[in-house]
């Protein structure tokens, strides 16, 4: 008899652990329990249910977890609770959220309105949106009527490309001539030798040299703005790097810098020959004028410079090329033109 009490009770007790075990495993799936997470000018504001629910007499803490990075949900989970009780706990007990109050200055403007001046700010009042894009005609006469400087702007055109230029396929870096010139004095440099010296200084170069040339510009001699280079200099040259590099002045082949004819090469950048590359972006900024140029010149040298980008195009640009395109002043804000209206033109 004592034996069968014995077993009775081991049975009785694994009978109740089993059931416990059971009982637990059939609500062990986490379930959400409250959601809230919601981001307010770039800071994430989380309101959630902290509660502790009941089963059967046990306390079960509820548990939360959050996921790292990018905008995520906050996840509140339950082990071991019927969920439909832990719902109507939610319910009984909901946090009110509300969005932070955004701290304002006491003239009512912006941090970055409080950055621009007077002028800017009127300036940019009577510019169409930055996604409405303009005619050509009607994109240069608001950019020249918004240059309130007190100086002769110039006028510069910014061209968005769907191009990656991290890769050696889809890098753009060329010259184009405007017709019009950029109205800027260029003064340049060549290095040459021989008779090229007097062609060059002939053709108009601010300098010309040999050796002696590259000596006072290691020596720190940077009165110019563009260095022209002979083939047969650019070995000599190539002690210049350090000093030119980290200017842009290092004479390239595909910038038209190094080429046999260098007066030629003077007479063209003089004449308004200039350089435009894509940055990391894919943006290709360049002037195309100044503001006392009338507007039908601009329009010829934007005009070229179009063209100028869409004959250069690297092999590497699949699909859509252009994407879009802004003209502004130095001083003055920003103009969106209608790039298919510009390669469409005519130039007569």
């Amino acid at each position: 008899d004592a034996k069968h009490a014995q077993l009775d009770e081991h049975s009785r007790s694994a009978f109740v652990s089993l059931e416990r075990t059971m009982a637990a495993l059939n609500a062990t799936a986490n379930m959400v329990v409250a959601v809230k997470a919601q981001r307010v000018a770039g800071v994430r504001r989380v309101a959630a249910k902290h509660a502790v629910a009941r089963l059967g007499g046990l306390k079960a803490p509820v548990s939360m977890s959050m996921r790292k990075g990018g905008r995520q949900s906050l996840g509140v989970f339950a082990a071991g609770l019927d969920f439909a009780e832990l719902e109507s706990a939610v319910e009984d007990d909901e946090m009110e959220w509300s969005p932070p109050v955004r701290a304002t200055r006491k003239d009512g403007k912006s941090s970055k309105e409080a950055k621009q001046s007077k002028r800017f700010r009127k300036a940019q009042a009577s510019v169409p949106g930055r996604m409405a894009p303009q005619e050509p005609a009607a994109g240069i006469k608001l950019m020249m009527d918004n240059a309130t400087a007190k100086f002769v702007e110039s006028a510069e055109a910014h061209i968005r490309l769907n191009i990656d230029p991290k890769y050696n396929d889809q890098q753009l870096r060329a010259t184009v001539a405007l017709p019009k010139g950029t109205g800027k004095t260029v003064r340049v440099a060549v290095l040459c030798q021989g008779d090229a010296i007097a062609a060059a200084k002939e053709a108009g170069a601010d300098f010309a040299g040999a050796e002696d040339l590259v000596e006072d510009i290691a020596g720190g001699m940077m009165d110019f703005d563009l260095l022209i280079a002979s083939p047969d200099m650019m070995p000599k040259a190539a002690k210049l790097g350090r000093a030119l590099g980290p200017k842009g002045l290092m004479p390239n082949p595909k910038a038209g810098t190094v080429t046999p004819n260098v007066a030629q090469a003077v007479s063209e950048f003089k004449g308004g020959k200039v350089e435009f590359r894509a940055d990391k972006q894919g943006i290709v900024h360049v002037p195309f004028g100044k503001l006392n140029f009338s507007p039908a010149d601009l329009m010829e040298n934007m005009k070229a410079i179009v063209d100028a980008i869409d004959a250069n195009r690297p092999s590497g640009a699949k699909g859509i090329y252009w994407k879009s395109m802004y003209i502004a002043s130095t001083m003055g804000p920003s103009v969106q033109i209608d790039h298919t209206a510009v390669q469409a033109m005519k130039v007569e």
